[in-house]
């Protein structure tokens, strides 16, 4: 038995002559008696082949085989799914196309949810190359995950050529090596392998794998890769990984510093994920410097990297307005001591950056690079030395306590003078809620004019020292709250 939003799986025989990865095709339509799925099966070498499917709904589905090799042709299959357990919530997705269209607010098309309707917050790392670098690396990545506060991960599939990544990966998603050259014809399926154990293992951590499908620092020649290469390289991936619920497809890695590939190019890459992947999984496209279209309709949230050294999270609000989807800082410059200035902010400032963008109604990404050690977190994994996470941890508390439909205060007029200069995330609708952040600004109190009729619970947020604490009483009407003349202080206001 298969359960709800996992992965079916059947192995066949078939052939082994020519070259199969080229010369086979396999597909099969699952159906339940009311829904169909149609998916591609692949080849694994040595004559193996596998037909994967993820259900999405408890029953029986059954499916023949179609394909040009005889052998795999007309084979019946059949799936009994039962009913996902526990902490099985199936793929995450825009939250306006979750919930019931007669339930969905203006503010659920910035918003995450999982298959089954519950809220998620993505709360992401970065570490592009960990799955190439050594299996005690990779195991010890996956330990720190299981300690951090992150449940979404930026990782590469191709290995990461740069500024201390210069070693050789143990294998690569082609057959060959650098000293030899590639077969950009045949897969190597013990890196394929390796990568679906990975993942799988990550989802049960509750952890999103952000797969960056192609990216521009590269030695060995796959970030030029020709438009068909590409594209067959496209097609097996998204055939072998699609089934796995927690992956999302990141098209590229600041893929304006590829300009050999045109936006007709992107455009078609994207059609190729979409036509191969028989879920519709989360899709985006990151930036360096030139900011791709986020209009387009392919698109599912924005990936984005920032565009100021100074001024970053706090864009969040304009990107909401132009692109009216998710927005995710994938980017927002790392903690570290670099020599380069996308990554050597302090603890502190990747805190409020984390802050600014949350408040205002989006997500960030973390990255660590303190170059002092062997391994450095944001490409090769390992450990984390940063002051951060555990201040990401006690945000990603914060975030979970506020209730859904809470959205960044709208300016107008009347309120403009006692809210432009702090962010604001609220319940403007029935005001039982709101939650004000001062980042770096440090003053000794505020005053408040609270909406009429209403009486409220207060507590002042630390969120350097990670510290609540609750105001005595209830208050309405005009109020002063003292505050402690420090940095990165939060007043939370809930309706009494």
């Amino acid at each position: 038995m298969t359960e709800q939003y996992k992965i079916f799986e059947t192995a066949l025989q078939g052939a082994d002559v020519g070259n199969p990865y080229t010369d086979i095709w396999l597909k099969a339509a699952f159906t339940d008696g009311a829904d169909t799925v149609e998916v591609n099966g692949f080849y694994c070498g040595n004559g193996n082949y596998r037909v994967r499917f993820m259900p999405r709904r408890p029953g029986i589905w059954t499916a023949v085989t179609k394909s040009n090799d005889p052998q795999l042709n007309g084979i019946e299959l059949r799936c009994e799914c039962v009913p996902a357990g526990e902490n099985n919530h199936g793929r995450v997705l825009p939250m306006n196309e979750v919930r019931p269209q007669s339930t969905v607010t203006l503010e659920d098309k910035f918003h995450f949810a999982y298959e089954d309707g519950t809220r998620f917050q993505p709360f992401g790392t970065t570490c592009y190359a960990w799955i190439n670098q050594s299996r005690e690396v990779q195991e010890e990545t996956l330990e720190t995950l299981k300690k951090a506060p992150f449940n979404k991960i930026r990782m590469c599939i191709f290995p990461k050529f740069y500024t201390y990544n210069t070693a050789n990966p143990g294998s690569y998603a082609f057959e060959g090596n650098e000293a030899d050259g590639f077969d950009f014809t045949r897969f190597n399926q013990g890196f394929w392998d390796n990568l679906e154990k990975r993942i799988a293992q990550l989802d049960e951590l509750g952890i999103e794998a952000d797969i960056i499908l192609l990216h521009p620092y590269d030695k060995w020649g796959f970030s030029k890769m020709d438009r068909d290469t590409d594209v067959f390289y496209l097609r097996y991936a998204v055939d072998r990984l699609c089934h796995f619920k927690n992956v999302w497809w990141s098209l590229a890695n600041e893929f304006d510093l590829m300009p050999w590939k045109t936006v007709e190019d992107w455009e078609l890459y994207a059609r190729v994920v979409m036509g191969r992947d028989s879920y519709g999984h989360l899709r985006s496209i990151h930036n360096c410097v030139a900011l791709y279209d986020h209009t387009r309709p392919w698109i599912t949230h924005v990936s984005i990297q920032r565009m100021d050294v100074y001024k970053t999270a706090e864009n969040v609000n304009d990107w909401r307005r132009q692109y009216q989807k998710p927005i995710v800082v994938d980017e927002c410059a790392y903690e570290g001591n670099i020599n380069f200035g996308w990554g050597n902010i302090t603890g502190e400032e990747m805190t409020r950056r984390f802050w600014e963008g949350c408040i205002r109604g989006g997500y960030l990404s973390h990255g660590e690079v303190y170059v002092q050690y062997d391994q450095i977190w944001w490409s090769h994994g390992g450990r984390l030395h940063g002051t951060c996470p555990e201040r990401i941890a006690f945000l990603r508390e914060v975030m979970a306590d506020v209730p859904e439909g809470a959205a960044p205060l709208k300016l107008t007029a009347q309120n403009h003078e006692a809210n432009w200069d702090v962010p604001c995330l609220c319940r403007e609708d029935d005001n039982s809620y709101f939650l004000y952040y001062f980042g770096f600004f440090k003053p000794a109190f505020r005053t408040y004019e609270l909406p009429e009729g209403c009486a409220y619970e207060i507590e002042l947020l630390d969120t350097w020292d990670m510290a609540v604490t609750k105001l005595p009483g209830t208050y309405s009407g005009n109020i002063r709250v003292e505050l402690p003349e420090k940095q990165y202080m939060a007043i939370r206001m809930k309706k009494a």
